[in-house]
């Protein structure tokens, strides 16, 4: 009776409607539900943070939306879309649940124009067929489908209801087929992998040469620049496996994975959030500024010792921290912030770190903030602007989704959005594998070299 009545809804409009059911469910797993119904040619998304009790995944779009290349704003555009839809969209259920209601699962690339024949396009959002969270205690599947003048009710009834069934008893107990599944490797010397650089080998160490000569000349006063290396393997590579094996590994980061439902996938473990907005709050961070974990403790409380103290990496962190709560005040929020940084230890590496809040004004959107805040000094440089023109003529790649804002928007405009750095492109047998540093005045070619290397030796070995 009620998609009858809706049914009479689409008819009276003359388009289609959006019908979003909601419904609390049993104790299940979002990666593994994902896992068992992975599907390489269907779009899905999946993020946690084990850590903060946080689990959502959703997959086969029923809408969708993308840019192939510049607009005016490609974040405006989305923000129409999104409003656009929940203009047409009924949604039932509890809608007092986390994670409940429709969501838009959001991936944008760190160019607005990226090359031809790229992986992800400059914009994607996506509203799941299905959704299912984890917020703490609670479990809650999502069914969405589209009510179209001549839309089969039957049909669509039988789907939702084979969908709730399916995630009130999901069966663990089942095993789950994998396709061409990865070998497992104890090292990635063995043979039959191989991995090489994403041009010279060298190139790195020039690029940084090249950076802090612009840097004397005051052409910008930071810029972060990227390394890639490609991996390829004897099988195919599973995303999702290797997403267990990041979320498990380090718990106080994001896990995440975007697939473009062209069998490749983005998938990482990235410390850094960009920005959340819940109830009206705001909460960013600001991250800059590294050092790796020592052997023992003596050695790690050395490391954190220096790090706090570092007059490059302290420089480094301020320059961020500022743009980011100046950036914020032009949409006229007031940041409160601590007065210095803290340490945010991860398992093989520590970074300065400053968690930032601020109250938003009625009528902005998250999206509004994403435009402000990406990219932030952290990922791209600053002066902004003049930092991310020299930074493909620096590079040795397109950047894709490394260091782009990856997350999602819910049906009140709010969401969270992550970094996607600690992050490779899975394709096959082959994975490119992204990590990059901040350079500034003071920094070194051959150490920034040596932080390269051990944060991809972390992210490789996690692939296979």
């Amino acid at each position: 009776m009620f998609l009858d009545n809706s049914q009479e809804g689409v008819r009276t409009k003359g388009r289609g409607q959006l019908i979003s059911i909601s419904v609390e469910v049993g104790h299940l797993d979002p990666l593994a539900v994902l896992e068992s119904i992975y599907e390489p040619d269907e779009l899905h998304f999946y993020c946690e943070r084990p850590s903060g009790s946080f689990a959502v995944a959703g997959a086969d779009a029923v809408l969708s939306f993308t840019l192939a290349g510049p607009e005016s704003s490609r974040f405006l555009a989305a923000r129409n879309f999104v409003a656009d839809v929940l203009d047409n969209t009924i949604a039932v259920g509890d809608l007092s649940l986390p994670f409940s209601g429709p969501h838009f699962f959001t991936a944008f690339s760190f160019f607005d124009k990226p090359p031809k024949g790229a992986a992800f396009p400059s914009s994607l959002l996506f509203v799941p067929r299905w959704q299912v969270a984890r917020f703490k205690g609670t479990y809650v599947a999502v069914a969405n489908l589209l009510l179209e003048e001549d839309s089969d009710i039957d049909l669509l009834v039988e789907r939702v209801w084979r969908a709730h069934s399916k995630f009130s008893s999901f069966d663990y107990s089942r095993p789950v087929t994998v396709a061409n599944e990865s070998v497992a490797a104890d090292s990635l010397a063995e043979p039959g992998f191989k991995l090489s650089e994403i041009g010279k080998d060298e190139h790195f160490v020039e690029s940084v040469s090249k950076a802090l000569s612009f840097i004397d000349k005051d052409v910008f006063e930071k810029i972060v620049l990227a390394r890639a290396v490609e991996l390829k393997s004897r099988q195919n590579l599973h995303p999702l496996r290797a997403l267990n094996k990041l979320r498990e590994q380090f718990s106080d980061c994001y896990a995440f994975s975007v697939g473009n439902g062209k069998g490749q996938s983005f998938i990482g473990a990235t410390p850094e959030r960009l920005v959340r907005v819940s109830g009206g709050n705001l909460k960013t961070k600001a991250i800059a500024g590294s050092a790796p974990r020592g052997k023992s403790a003596s050695e790690d409380a050395r490391l954190a010792n220096d790090l706090l103290h570092s007059e490059k990496d302290l420089r480094e962190h301020a320059i961020v921290l500022g743009s980011i709560s100046r950036r914020l005040s032009e949409l006229g929020i007031e940041v409160r912030q601590p007065s210095r940084p803290s340490l945010l230890q991860l398992a093989n590496i520590q970074h300065l770190h400053t968690p930032v809040r601020g109250k938003i004004s009625e009528g902005t959107h998250i999206l509004d903030l994403l435009e402000k805040l990406h990219p932030t000094p952290a990922v791209g440089g600053t002066p902004r602007e003049v930092a991310c023109e020299h930074i493909p003529s620096l590079e040795s790649f397109d950047r894709g989704l490394y260091a782009a804002p990856i997350g999602w928007v819910d049906s009140k405009g709010e969401g969270e959005f992550i970094v996607g750095i600690r992050s490779a492109l899975i394709d096959g047998a082959t994975a490119r594998a992204f990590a990059g540093n901040g350079i500034v005045a003071g920094s070194d070619p051959e150490k920034e070299l040596a932080e390269t290397n051990w944060k991809l030796k972390a992210l490789l070995e996690n692939l296979l």
